[in-house]
């Protein structure tokens, strides 16, 4: 399969399933290959003073050629929530469209990372990362637990991309050191074509050490090297 290049949304089955250090990934293993990658988050929410964003968080591990947030709000809530909740401007997709197309005609790669799940409402009229990758005509890397709950909030998350015509892959964000029996069953009872799985705990590595990993984690048309089949039959001999 060809490797993805222009527009590709990263989204989640959930909040805190690992969204970012898998968009790092995703960046630093196109930068590997050589790609001039962009990552964009439209919206931030919830980052007190002092601590890591998303963004910064991205730029530490996979200096990407450009990282960019187009709008913070200060509440950890959905982003038109904190919009409302903070009294400041919600984001308003066709801007959001337009930046990301800005950012399309500099570099072969633009990973455009939501917030939450595929149905989060994001800004102005409730608009979702779904509405954003339908409007760039992108496609999706779903990024999902290991553990309990992750088959249905997958499948649910597949689904409502697929009624949208949008394809996607599924990379698991978080893959355990010491995997117990519901990692390694949910593993081979995913539905979806998987794209890759990040180890647990990858985003505290130094960056240089990343940076030379991340492409063992991702499949070819992730710019990586992994092989879905071949990780799943080391997991069910374990």
């Amino acid at each position: 399969m060809t490797p993805l290049r222009g527009p590709v949304i990263v989204t989640g089955t959930d909040t805190g399933v690992g969204k970012t250090i898998a968009t790092a990934a995703l960046a630093a293993a196109a930068t590997e290959a050589g790609l001039r990658v962009a990552v964009v988050k439209p919206g931030q929410t919830g980052v007190a003073t002092g601590e890591e964003s998303d963004a910064d968080a991205v730029t530490r591990l996979a200096a990407p050629a450009t990282v960019r947030t187009l709008a913070s709000y200060p509440d950890p809530l959905a982003p038109l929530t904190a919009a409302r909740v903070a009294g400041l401007a919600p984001l308003v997709l066709a801007d959001v469209l337009a930046g990301v197309e800005e950012l399309a005609a500099a570099h072969e790669l633009v990973l455009v990372e939501g917030a939450g799940g595929v149905l989060v409402s994001m800004g102005d009229g409730g608009w979702t990362i779904a509405d954003l990758a339908i409007a760039l005509g992108a496609p999706a890397v779903v990024v999902a637990r290991a553990g309990l709950g992750t088959l249905n909030h997958t499948a649910l998350t597949l689904e409502a991309l697929d009624r949208r015509a949008v394809p996607a892959r599924v990379v698991i964000g978080a893959w355990p050191q010491v995997p117990d029996l519901v990692h390694r069953t949910n593993l081979s009872d995913l539905t979806g074509e998987l794209g890759g799985v990040v180890p647990d705990g990858a985003g505290g590595w130094q960056p240089a050490e990343f940076r030379r990993r991340a492409a063992d984690w991702l499949a070819p048309e992730l710019h990586g090297t992994f092989d879905a089949e071949k990780f799943r039959s080391q997991q069910a001999s374990r």
